[in-house]
């Protein structure tokens, strides 16, 4: 049962792990383990991810929830380096026109995209070390593929099936859905492509491939999430 808004969870979050009294840390201290969500569109990344949150939770004697930082890291972000909130609609991860953001950055709309990149990835940096986070989208498997402590996962399922999904989950026309999905795939392949020089669908680049087609999204996230402690003995 979920309780508590996104926002309060991620302020427990942050202030659970700061808290010295909460768990003993010292700088040496190896950091708990932290996974990162890369998806296409239309999986259902949140639901799923939630559900491995929670898995991991029951799953582990800690002090501290797990948190999924997914739309929320932007205001994460925000905060941490006291931009404007309005900067936001500026920093999603889908946009696909180059040109728009250099005449948006022209136009002072928004610091350069460079600078925003580099403070956004300080906020995954400093959430990854933290541990007990996963983090949905944002490059945050390539900022974090030097971090030995988190665990990266890929989502896929067919273009078909997707649109299927989104067209449930949003009331949409099947061509609405269908534009939309392709849109948001195109915009998030050129995020990492254009800003990191990756290529989002480099199996390579993450430690667990799934293809959704034929699992629940709460068998996805357990079979998430027995990979997880799987691999976090060997930490």
């Amino acid at each position: 049962m979920k309780t508590g808004t996104n926002a309060d969870k991620c302020l427990s979050f942050v202030s659970c792990e700061l808290n010295p009294r909460a768990k003993s840390w010292h700088p040496d201290a190896k950091p708990p383990p932290a996974v990162t969500l890369s998806r296409q569109t239309g999986i259902g990344a949140m639901a799923i991810a939630e559900e491995l949150a929670g898995f991991l939770q029951a799953s582990q004697a800690k002090p501290c929830h797990w948190t999924v930082f997914d739309k929320n890291l932007v205001a994460k972000i925000l905060e941490d380096h006291k931009l404007p909130r309005d900067i936001a609609k500026f920093m999603t991860e889908d946009r696909v026109s180059t040109i728009q953001d250099a005449v948006e950055e022209m136009l002072g709309l928004h610091p350069p995209t460079k600078t925003l990149l580099q403070l956004s990835s300080e906020t995954v940096l400093h959430l990854a070390h933290l541990g007990h986070a996963i983090l949905i989208g944002r490059a945050a498997n390539v900022i974090t593929r030097d971090l030995k402590n988190v665990f990266h996962v890929r989502l896929v399922a067919p273009l078909e099936l997707r649109v299927e999904r989104l067209m449930a989950r949003a009331r949409l026309e099947r061509k609405a859905a269908a534009a939309f999905v392709r849109k948001s795939d195109l915009g998030r392949k050129r995020f990492l492509k254009d800003h990191f020089h990756a290529d989002i669908d480099d199996p390579l680049q993450y430690d667990l491939v799934i293809n959704t087609a034929r699992l629940p999204q709460s068998e996805t996230a357990h079979l998430i999430g027995d990979a997880v402690l799987c691999w976090a003995k060997t930490l």
